[in-house]
């Protein structure tokens, strides 16, 4: 039998070619730890342990679909972001470490609201990462998650359900808002966006959009490019900011006077969005570097 010693040794001889040795031992780590239920201390502390042939079959199992660049996350079914736990499978985005900035830069800034409570909207909602964090933090707000994806709304409705919150689902495209909005199951009918059609308003609207170019795209990882959905990733090389144009004019209508926009964003961008939303007479616009270093989310009132 092979102890946690020998698959360390595998791991980094058949992923080699794919990814670093850093990365190696942390895939590693999530499988062990995935597959025994062992704790990372229990795994440093007895590199010698023997697997059982299920614990090994299963390792190897896994081992075999990394080898292909499928990501770990989609493998599993699972991701951790913001100390929650989200299915996820390719009809969503993987929760990335960048996005938790988001969401706490969200929370923070409730306190600059006039009053607690409101609504949330969430555009491009995908797993539900953000829009569940948030309802998760701030129980006193509605929020409501749209997507063009009927597929990802139902991997958001059941990430609700695992982490007991209630929202709003909405199938559209924030693209085109004045077509049919349909529904994902006819049995189970999605709330309409009355938001647009009635005097009520949000007191917060955040989108992580799509903002990958085919120049970046170049530059991206094969578990990214071969695996994780195109229409939450790319946007037309000769109008990278077509999302942040629908998604401001959006805001300026269906904002509460004093309400906040939040954007995670593709760092060549940022100063070409702060003038955008310039333009379109919002205010206070911060932009904001993620744990890298990078320009990556924007804050605006209007």
């Amino acid at each position: 039998m092979k102890s946690i010693n020998d698959f360390s040794f595998t791991f980094q001889k058949e992923l080699s070619g794919l990814y670093d040795p850093r990365e190696c031992d942390s895939l590693f780590r999530i499988v062990i730890e995935d597959v025994t239920e062992f704790s990372s201390a229990k795994i440093k502390a007895f590199p010698e342990s023997e697997l059982t042939v299920v614990q090994s079959d299963a390792i190897n199992n896994i081992l075999d679909e990394l080898k292909t660049g499928k990501p770990i996350q989609y493998i599993l079914g699972y991701a951790e972001f913001y100390g929650l736990r989200f299915n996820v499978n390719p009809s969503v985005l993987i929760p990335r470490p960048e996005t938790e900035e988001l969401v706490e830069w969200v929370i923070s800034s409730v306190g600059s609201l006039k009053s607690a409570g409101g609504s949330i909207l969430d555009i491009g909602t995908g797993s539900g990462c953000i829009g569940i964090s948030l309802k998760k933090n701030l129980s006193e707000f509605d929020v409501t998650a749209l997507d063009i994806s009927a597929a990802a709304l139902w991997t958001a409705k059941e990430n609700a359900e695992i982490n007991q919150v209630n929202l709003n689902f909405i199938l559209a495209d924030i693209l085109n808002l004045k077509s049919e909005i349909e529904n994902p199951k006819r049995q189970t009918p999605l709330e309409h966006l009355e938001k647009t059609t009635n005097s009520e308003k949000f007191e917060i609207i955040v989108s992580n959009p799509p903002y990958v170019t085919l120049h970046d795209k170049a530059q991206m990882h094969q578990n990214v490019t071969d695996f994780e959905p195109h229409t939450a990733l790319f946007v037309p090389e000769d109008d990278p900011l077509i999302f942040y144009k629908a998604i401001a004019d959006f805001a300026s209508k269906n904002l509460e006077s004093g309400g906040l926009l939040f954007f995670e964003i593709n760092e060549s961008y940022g100063e070409q969005i702060v003038n955008l939303l310039t333009d379109k007479s919002f205010k206070n616009i911060e932009l904001r570097k993620d744990m890298s270093d990078r320009d990556r989310m924007i804050r605006a009132m209007f």
